[in-house]
């Protein structure tokens, strides 16, 4: 069955909505990156710099499927909020809530995916799975040690 031009229009939203949220993340996490201080300054840089590059990957990602499927890719950025609170500990969990959020919309865009775009569902199940195991480590460096 074919998809309705309103079908076309939500995913082309979702997708561009997603990209927008990646292309706030390279931000983010680099921005954490710079205000990290400390004895463990050294690992947790390198992480967030790693989250940002990994952002940008899947934001470039992202960008190519919604070109290959016909559409325009946004040139916005999510909403970024510059909260003051520069203790690891409140980076982690503003980093915790924008996973959480990016995991939400790349569910969302799965459901509304024809049974017939299994490349661009595999696609993003892949993300949902980059987003689970980034909300899994996160959580893992909030937890107190016992």
């Amino acid at each position: 069955m074919a998809k309705s031009k309103k079908e076309d229009r939500k995913l082309f939203e979702l997708l561009n909505k997603a990209l927008e949220h990646e292309y706030s993340g390279v931000i983010r996490y680099s921005h954490y990156s710079l205000m990290i201080f400390g004895f463990n300054r050294i690992p947790i840089v390198k992480w967030f710099r790693e989250q940002s590059a990994e952002s940008l990957i899947h934001a470039e990602k992202i960008g190519e499927w919604i070109t290959t499927l016909g559409g325009h890719p946004s040139l916005k950025i999510s909403d970024l909020l510059e909260t003051h609170k520069h203790d690891v500990k409140d980076i982690l969990k503003e980093s915790l809530d924008h996973e959480n959020e990016q995991l939400a919309l790349l569910e969302e865009i799965l459901d509304c995916l024809d049974k017939k775009q299994i490349a661009l569902e595999e696609f993003v199940r892949k993300l949902i799975e980059d987003e689970t195991l980034h909300i899994s480590e996160i959580e893992k460096m909030l937890r107190s040690q016992r």
